[in-house]
């Protein structure tokens, strides 16, 4: 049995990360979307919980998808499963410099973790957490950038965050 990680912080989550997930889906037996604490990121929009229930929502339609957390490295986290595949999505060149320094480091840590890079779709190339959050900020339509099911909770967060 096929296990992958989808990891990321998700804050929040985007059409790209759900087109990457549903391919990993289409790929592996079981996928695992890892909600991580990103310590690079200085004030998220939303908590770790938050981030849960709203993946948890836009990824119900995929029965071998399961949602869950993890606030150490990443590479300590997959040593609870057997043989389990790291996916990264990758937009551009420059993600692949970084993901592959990180996938270097998370060799050195746990040798048996394997990292698949997939790139994005063409359509989210230049989307990102980052971006929605500017976006929200600013009270832009999401539609088109995030899944439908969760605009309503980003734009009501936008309002309090930006204050």
């Amino acid at each position: 049995m096929s296990l992958a990680i989808c990891p990321g912080s998700f804050d929040p989550i985007t059409l790209g990360h759900l087109n990457i997930i549903r391919r990993t889906a289409q790929i592996f037996d079981d996928v695992v979307v890892c909600i991580m604490y990103n310590s690079t990121k200085t004030k998220p929009m939303f908590t770790i919980e938050e981030r849960v229930e709203m993946v948890k929502k836009v990824v119900a339609k995929y029965p071998n998808v399961t949602v869950e957390t993890s606030s150490g490295l990443l590479a300590e986290y997959a040593k609870k499963f057997d043989n389990p595949v790291i996916v990264k999505g990758m937009r551009a060149a420059s993600d692949f410099e970084y993901e592959f320094q990180m996938n270097l480091i998370n060799k050195k840590i746990n040798p048996q973790l394997e990292t698949m890079f997939l790139t994005a779709s063409e359509k989210y190339t230049f989307l990102s957490s980052s971006v929605v959050r500017e976006m929200a900020s600013y009270d832009a339509d999401l539609t088109g950038f995030v899944p439908c099911e969760i605009i309503d909770e980003i734009e009501k967060k936008a309002k309090l965050w930006r204050r």
